[in-house]
Parts: C-alpha cells; sequence; structure tokens
C-alpha cells in the first residue's frame, strides 16, 4: 500500500472516529435502581442524577442503589460505545474490536 493511500485512509478513519464521538455524546442511557436514577452519555459522562423523596429515607440502600445504577449504566454505555465502534475497527482490518 502505497503512502498516500495510507495517509488518506487514514484520514477517513480519524474524521468516522470524530463523528462517532460526537455521536456517542449525543446518545444518553438512564439507569434506575429503587428510585436513584442516573443519565449518562455513551462516553461515561454523567448527565443528571435523581433521587426520589422515599429513596432518601434510608442512606444504606440509597448508597447500594447509586451503586447499582452507576454501575448498570456504564455497562449499557460500553454496550453502545462498542457497537457503535465495531465498524470503524472492521474497517480498519480490526474485526472484533
Amino acid at each position: 500500500m502505497d503512502k498516500a493511500k495510507q495517509a488518506k485512509d487514514l484520514y477517513k478513519f480519524q474524521k468516522q472516529a470524530k463523528e462517532i464521538k460526537q455521536k456517542l455524546k449525543n446518545i444518553h442511557i438512564e439507569a434506575e435502581e429503587n428510585g436513584f436514577t442516573i443519565t449518562i452519555d455513551a462516553e461515561q459522562i454523567p448527565i443528571s442524577v435523581k433521587i426520589t423523596d422515599q429513596a432518601m429515607q434510608d442512606r444504606n440502600k440509597l448508597e447500594e442503589s447509586i451503586l447499582k445504577a452507576l454501575t448498570k449504566g456504564l455497562k449499557k454505555s460500553q454496550e453502545v460505545a462498542a457497537a457503535n465502534m465495531k465498524d470503524i475497527f472492521g474497517a480498519m482490518g480490526m474485526p472484533g474490536m
């Protein structure tokens, strides 16, 4: 493969990666657990947190709910990001990433 084609392909992949990154910022994932709700984007950046009055009554349960909801949200955001990146990695000859 000549250098000009490699440079062109690299530019194309960088452009696609930038587009995917922007797309991931706009995908919001909500995870709820016992009155605690967290919203994060597919880049794993927290967007918002909501806690019901009822959830505030039991501190231990709330702490547990926060961890569970955060774990759910992060896992889902990883799945969404991986699905979006799969195409670009496949095009680069790295299937399965």
